[in-house]
């Protein structure tokens, strides 16, 4: 632990040409989706990168670990989605590090996708919006980070038509594997169909309990199919993970020297290492 402490502290962690888009997406539930969101924001903000994160999951999980407001009636995503807002309105900064800043959903959202079918580009909406964001504001963005609900309706097609990159996060236990085929499948239509920039760039393995023998096994057959996406980086299975939203934080504040913590920003500086896929 003091020696990937160390390493940590003298690497210096290059900044993107161009902002990396992420949307963060797995239909099944319970992977770690919001709480890789959260501490990977957390770890590239701490490194000095500029991220952005867009809490597109009605629940608000992200919303409420950055420490940012989000009761009903604030403004949000939503009004971004469904009512024209500019981002710059409803944007706003986590406390938790300079150049964290915020998009956050409230429960408004959940009636957003019924909202979204009738709507003209409904499955570009957010993408457009985000594209004029980006060309407007003062300071440019090195990451934007979306996070997804754990479904494939048009919350999550939006996030994928406004990304360049998928982030795939993966629970290391037996029912891994299922559904991921279908929503390869899914991404590939839309890269197709709506977005040919999209592109599965990162898989993370998340919740790796070292004790077991299926977690290895689990792990081993990832990296077997997807061996350029997987990072080197496994999240372990972490109680100081699960405490910090509790607080409004990131592990990454709430327990710096904590596994959860170093894994996470290990993969923070595997995924600025490794570069936007070409």
């Amino acid at each position: 632990m003091t020696r990937r402490r160390q390493v940590l502290a003298e690497m210096k962690l290059p900044l993107p040409s161009r902002t990396r888009i992420f949307t963060i997406s797995n239909q099944k539930g319970g992977v770690g989706k919001t709480t890789t969101v959260v501490n990977l924001a957390a770890a590239l903000a701490r490194s000095g990168s500029r991220v952005l994160v867009i809490d597109l999951d009605p629940q608000g999980n992200a919303s409420t670990a950055l420490g940012v407001e989000h009761r009903e009636g604030t403004p949000s995503v939503y009004d971004v989605i469904v009512n024209d807002v500019e981002m710059i309105d409803v944007m706003q900064k986590s406390p938790e590090f300079t150049g964290l800043y915020c998009i956050p959903a409230t429960i408004d959202l959940a009636g957003a996708e019924i909202e979204l079918v009738s709507m003209v580009a409904r499955e570009q909406r957010l993408g457009r919006a985000l594209a004029s964001f980006l060309d407007e504001v003062d300071e440019s963005f090195d990451y934007v980070l979306i996070d997804c609900p754990p479904s494939l309706g048009l919350l999550t097609i939006n996030a994928f038509v406004a990304a360049t990159e998928v982030l795939i996060p993966i629970q290391c236990e037996y029912y891994a594997l299922e559904g991921l085929s279908q929503l390869l499948k899914n991404i590939k239509l839309i890269e197709k169909h709506l977005n040919p920039k999209l592109a599965v760039s990162t898989i993370l393995l998340t919740m790796y309990d070292s004790r077991t023998n299926l977690a290895h096994q689990v792990a081993q057959d990832v990296r077997e199919h997807f061996p350029k996406e997987v990072l080197d980086t496994i999240i372990p299975r972490s109680v100081r993970i699960s405490e910090a939203p509790s607080y409004g934080q990131s592990v990454i504040s709430y327990d710096p020297h904590s596994s959860g913590s170093l894994s996470y920003l290990e993969a923070a500086a595997e995924i600025s290492r490794r570069g936007a896929p070409r």
